[in-house]
């Protein structure tokens, strides 16, 4: 079960960093040639769904692993256990805060665009929240390899979104 953890842990947050760059991309209304915005939006949609395929696969394995007895109420809600409570309930937080990003998407229509949005400003929490636990407890995060994953998200991620910023205050001007 450890190798199950481990690994769709790590996907997840590629996952979910490249759904979170195109959330950006999104938002700052970038446009190619070659690519367009529908197609980013759909591709932003179907990854965020499969980062919940594989969180729950994430969360299924980790409870389902007798090392450490995590509990499934510990994978959602912080504090809740005794192992590492920190960093483990860093991941619950990110956990439930990714449910309900994927939720009120799938429930926009009836939501309204305004409760939608008000309620996806919760990403940019998200995302962070995820890669401190991963960095806090995944037994990988000192190997290089992970390491430099790791880090290929957070820059890109920065750069992205100092290129959000940076359209945000053009537009403003």
């Amino acid at each position: 079960m450890w190798y199950v953890t481990r690994a769709t842990g790590l996907v997840a947050l590629v996952l979910l960093t490249a759904s979170v760059l195109l959330g950006l991309l999104n938002a700052g209304r970038f446009r190619g040639e070659r690519w367009p915005r529908f197609l980013t939006q759909g591709l932003h949609g179907n990854l965020s769904l499969l980062v919940l395929a594989f969180l729950t696969l994430h969360v299924a394995s980790t409870v389902l692993d007798s090392y450490t007895s995590i509990s499934l109420t510990a994978a959602f809600v912080p504090f809740a256990s005794s192992y590492k409570p920190l960093w483990l309930s860093l991941g619950a937080i990110a956990v439930d805060l990714l449910i309900a990003l994927v939720a009120t998407s799938l429930l926009r229509g009836r939501l309204g665009h305004r409760a939608w949005r008000r309620v996806h400003w919760l990403a940019y929490a998200c995302w962070p929240v995820a890669v401190a636990h991963g960095l806090g407890i995944g037994t990988d995060r000192s190997a290089t390899w992970v390491i430099g994953l790791t880090l290929g998200c957070i820059i890109s991620v920065a750069a992205i979104t100092t290129w959000r910023v940076v359209t945000l205050a053009a537009g403003a001007r």
